[in-house]
């Protein structure tokens, strides 16, 4: 299968970006300023992401909410027509993660689902299975792409460019661009205020070059793949294929406020409802380092040096704290404030079990 790249890939070119493949696209990973810089950057003024390789699908007609709401496990009665919702698309049988998406409810006979590149053919797979006749699901994942603007100053570059902002966390406004309308979410993976902007591919030149321009005066930076892992990890926020996986339960990894318990039915119900009663034996906790150590996936987790209760699922070093910060898949024996030890690369550094997120943020502030 050939990699896909984004109708913005030209641009990070011209920008020198350095690119890696990830869930089957060639995505910028990290540009010339570094991805310290980008992270910053983030934090405290403002950085642009292109994450088209997000998948895009629609489910229209009637009986499309609950299509979705009767597959997925958060509970779309929870949310009102412009609002969205982070959910999990579990296995039937095991109840494991297949993956996590958000879901924009444009109406009852419309909806946006913007599942993770690698996974976005099997959601849509497993959603055709069930779909009833007058229920269409269409896959945009190559003609839409989706362009994040995040950070304190994200606000006043959308403004600068005649966008629509200030409409509450994890909602959404459509606005016309370029003769196009484009879908403005109060979203992103990053921990900070900022948007989410899911368009045409036709006018996504237009729109990157617009915005680009808009943030120079706020001292806004092209930001890579490289700096998003950094601020998703800082949060706590889970990576599918890391994190999450067919292997890995909602209740494992601390998601059951994504889960609609009293829904008639979702997609591995059963399963889930039956280990949330026995109770699971490890959970997804955050590591934290007492010293210079970074940890890094696969990382092997022990109570004692010779113990073993886990291995390390994100790790990275925190521009923010300059300490090794990540989420691990341990027994829950290490409960939070225990000093476990992370075997990083043959010598075991010590790490205190901690609550995410590692840094404080206003993400939800209107």
């Amino acid at each position: 299968m050939s990699i896909k790249r984004s109708p913005l890939h030209e641009r990070h070119v011209a920008l020198g970006a350095k690119f890696s493949e990830f869930g089957g696209w060639e995505m910028p990973l990290e540009y010339p300023t570094g991805v310290v810089k980008e992270h910053n950057a983030v934090r405290q003024s403002v950085g642009i992401f292109d994450v088209s390789h997000l998948g895009k699908l629609v489910v229209r007609g009637i009986g499309a909410k609950e299509l979705v709401n009767s597959s997925f496990t958060n509970d779309l009665e929870r949310i009102e027509v412009g609002k969205a919702q982070y959910t999990l698309c579990c296995d039937e049988q095991s109840g494991g993660v297949v993956d996590d998406l958000i879901v924009y409810l444009k109406d009852d006979d419309h909806l946006l689902l913007v599942p993770n590149a690698a996974n976005s053919g099997e959601v849509l797979r497993r959603l055709s299975q069930h779909s009833p006749e007058g229920v269409t699901l269409t896959d945009h994942h190559e003609d839409e792409v989706v362009i994040a603007v995040q950070g304190p100053h994200s606000d006043d570059v959308l403004k600068a460019v005649g966008l629509p902002v200030g409409h509450d966390y994890m909602s959404f406004v459509e606005a016309p661009f370029g003769g196009e309308d484009i879908v403005v979410c109060r979203t992103g993976y990053t921990g900070e205020r900022g948007y989410e902007l899911i368009a045409p591919a036709s006018v996504a030149l237009g729109l990157w070059d617009v915005l680009m321009e808009a943030g120079e005066s706020h001292d806004m930076l092209p930001c890579g793949l490289g700096a998003r892992d950094t601020l998703r990890t800082e949060m706590g926020y889970p990576l599918h294929g890391q994190d999450l996986s067919p292997q890995i339960t909602p209740n494992m990894a601390g998601l059951g406020w994504a889960v609609g318990w009293k829904k008639p039915a979702f997609w591995g119900k059963d399963a889930l409802v039956a280990e949330r009663e026995a109770g699971t034996t490890v959970a997804l906790r955050g590591l934290i380092a007492k010293d210079r150590a970074i940890p890094r996936p696969g990382m092997s987790v022990r109570l004692t040096r010779d113990l073993p209760i886990g291995e390390i699922t994100s790790g990275t070093f925190s521009p923010t704290l300059r300490k090794g910060v990540g989420l691990a898949l341990i027994n829950k024996q290490a409960q939070l404030g225990a000093e476990v030890l992370v075997d990083v690369r043959g010598k075991p550094e010590t790490f205190v079990v901690t609550k995410p997120p590692f840094v404080s943020t206003d993400v939800r502030q209107s």
